[in-house]
């Protein structure tokens, strides 16, 4: 099993800037693929980014240029730096694990909200 846990969320003005952080626990080398999601209210969950062991990266086509994923292998870390941000992007951002680049992994962090201004 594998445990992951989010902070950094918070409330910022449209144009600003956050960071999320994830920490991932337990069976660790489980784990190849790690990446954010998200999900607004009346919305389906959504990819926004996902990182590979190696740090092959991939990115929702409405936060590209603005969203820089980064992973810290060593110590079980996946971060999303999240700049230039539109009310759109409000959300509940989740941290998700798992072992395979092609199919939602299996593991998911209680989600962490983000609340944009505009």
């Amino acid at each position: 099993q594998v445990q992951l846990v989010e902070s950094g969320g918070g409330l910022v003005q449209a144009g600003g800037s956050l960071r999320l952080s994830c920490v991932a626990s337990g069976s660790t080398g489980n784990i190849d693929v790690m990446g954010w999601y998200r999900q607004a209210p009346g919305k389906q969950r959504e990819l926004v980014a996902k990182i590979s062991r190696g740090g092959i990266t991939n990115y929702a086509d409405s936060v590209k240029g603005r969203f820089t994923i980064s992973r810290d292998n060593a110590k079980n870390t996946v971060s999303l730096e999240m700049n230039s941000l539109k009310p759109e992007d409000a959300a509940v951002y989740y941290c998700n694990a798992g072992r395979h680049w092609t199919l939602v992994g299996n593991y998911w962090g209680q989600g962490t909200q983000v609340t944009v201004s505009s």
